[in-house]
């Protein structure tokens, strides 16, 4: 039996699991499960590894940066994003890749056009990476906005109606609404938003949140994070199976 999970600190709300035993169903695999480990500090990631029970493992929040120092090899791709979502293990050796950028970019595509010039980014964490990884390479321009400013970043309190409209796309990268925390939401200012504005939740669960419910209220196109979800699993199974 070849084991796969999913580890991240929550995990409870996923959908990975679900994915992966409906996957394994109408496919017709037999042989593989899928898990949700919760790993509470770096030194249950350690013990895992030493543990050497599984095939291959997905990562999400908050490890998917602090992971680097467990990988014996890191794709190119995930070494420039600075964010893995995927790990290979072949010959008690971890593989690190990042396949969170070709499901965001396949699942952003069909919402944008040319007149996209602009993106918000809210959350400087190891999904922004992959969010800012693919803006770049579409050549649209991207300011990052976090709770705390730095370099090159604003903070929430500096988002103001000329910043919002002059930026057509707003991506959330934050975890602020998930499940079961689903009263939180981004502080932006979305009595701004219009129907000129495209707002992207990475969040899958709920569905809809906060952030989407307020955007539609202001005429917005809206998308979550659960087709990203499928394509990045899928390209995890990929590369699992090379």
């Amino acid at each position: 039996m070849k084991l796969f999970g999913l580890i991240g600190h929550p995990v409870s709300h996923s959908f990975s699991k679900s994915f992966f035993e409906k996957k394994f169903i109408n496919e017709n695999i037999m042989d593989c499960c899928y898990d949700l480990i919760d790993i509470k500090s770096l030194k249950e990631i350690e013990a895992l590894k030493l543990n050497n029970t599984f095939s291959g493992l997905n990562v999400t929040i908050p490890y998917k940066k602090t992971i680097f120092p467990f990988l014996d090899w890191i794709s190119e791709d995930a070494m420039t994003i600075g964010a893995v979502n995927t790990i290979k293990i072949s010959d008690e050796k971890w593989y690190g890749y990042n396949t969170d950028v070709i499901g965001f970019e396949k699942s952003l595509l069909p919402l944008i056009n040319t007149n996209v010039k602009n993106a918000l980014i809210l959350g400087s964490g190891g999904a922004s990476l992959a969010v800012q990884y693919i803006l770049n390479k579409l050549n649209i321009s991207l300011t990052i906005v976090s709770r705390f400013k730095t370099n090159g970043q604003l903070n929430y309190e500096e988002l103001s109606e000329t910043l919002l409209n002059n930026h057509q796309l707003i991506i959330n990268t934050t975890p602020l609404g998930m499940f079961p925390h689903i009263h939180e939401v981004p502080n932006i200012p979305d009595h701004f938003l219009n129907k000129n504005h495209i707002v992207y939740d990475l969040i899958y669960n709920p569905e809809e949140t906060l952030l989407l419910k307020n955007a539609l209220i202001n005429g917005c196109k809206v998308k979550n994070g659960l087709q990203m979800l499928h394509l990045q699993a899928e390209e995890s199974w990929k590369i699992w199976n090379e």
